[in-house]
């Protein structure tokens, strides 16, 4: 299918052809894009959603690609990135509201900097809002889930619709976007007023944290596997010997063994191999079965 000439002059906003998908993922692994879109606003979105839906044209969506590890063969049709190009916040009394593809790290600083509370313990996650809500990222005891009122997002058709906290079905590092196929628009989030000093000491506290146990300056989709009831997975990985472990440009951090990282130019196949040998390896010395937290995407 020629993309090019099937998107000129529709209005839809900018699109790139033939882009490498590893310069939008964490991981930097990831094959083509026949057609990738930079929506810059609702608009554009539902309209774009809607050529596409209306031409047959398979579509997909990614974020900031922090918990994606993207085939080597790329992903076919067109793949809408929602990230820094999809990106606002508005604060109206305790109440936050920002776009799908904001950076965490920058609505909760909006908050925290004029003492609302309550995205202290998230604020560190890689990653844009929309991700978040997907995943009901959480971290040191909260979770996204704990904060939000209100979700918009669209179908693939590119209708909206509007959700409250239980329309969600939150549960652990899962929610209704993916129950049905929905992508996020914006996320309301209800804060509490504290005082600043407090509020940007406990946003510190957790910054630190982070940054001293994890090996956020390495090309990695963050925790790369769920927690198993009854243990953790960085634990399990630890005990079986495995801090360092290494294939090829795989490998375990040092510094977190929740955390696998491309430390070169591993391809998405050698990833998912030395993601599946750690779990094996993991299975075979604990009894513990290790799930991928990390979503595989495009063409396999």
């Amino acid at each position: 299918m020629d993309y090019k000439s099937l998107y000129e002059n529709k209005n839809l906003g900018q699109i790139l052809f033939g882009e490498e998908l590893k310069n939008y993922t964490n991981f930097g692994i990831g094959g083509l894009a026949d057609a990738l879109a930079l929506p810059g606003t609702v608009d554009e979105l539902e309209a774009l959603l809607k050529f596409n839906y209306e031409n047959k044209i398979e579509t997909s969506v990614i974020g900031k690609g922090t918990n994606l590890l993207v085939s080597d063969k790329g992903i076919r049709g067109c793949v809408i990135v929602l990230a820094d190009n999809f990106d606002d916040v508005k604060i109206e009394d305790d109440c936050l509201t920002a776009l799908s593809g904001t950076a965490l790290i920058k609505a909760s600083r909006a908050a925290i900097e004029i003492g609302l509370a309550g995205m202290e313990e998230i604020s560190g996650i890689p990653g844009s809002v929309g991700g978040a809500i997907a995943m009901n990222a959480g971290a040191y005891g909260g979770e996204i889930k704990d904060i939000v009122v209100e979700v918009k997002a669209f179908d693939y058709e590119g209708n909206l619709h509007t959700f409250n906290n239980d329309d969600m079905h939150f549960s652990y590092r899962h929610s209704r976007v993916f129950e049905d196929n929905l992508i996020v628009v914006s996320a309301k989030f209800k804060l509490k007023p504290d005082d600043k000093r407090l509020v940007i000491d406990r946003f510190k506290d957790y910054r630190d944290r982070r940054t001293s146990k994890q090996p956020l300056d390495k090309k990695s989709a963050g925790s790369t596997f769920k927690r198993p009831e009854g243990s953790y997975a960085s634990k399990l990985i630890d005990e079986c010997g495995l801090r360092g472990f290494r294939e090829g440009d795989c490998q375990v951090s040092e510094k977190h063994c929740g955390f696998i990282i491309n430390t070169g130019d591993a391809t998405c196949n050698e990833m998912l191999a030395f993601i599946n040998h750690v779990a094996a390896i993991v299975k075979e010395k604990t009894g513990f079965t290790l799930e991928r937290e990390v979503k595989l995407v495009g063409e396999l």
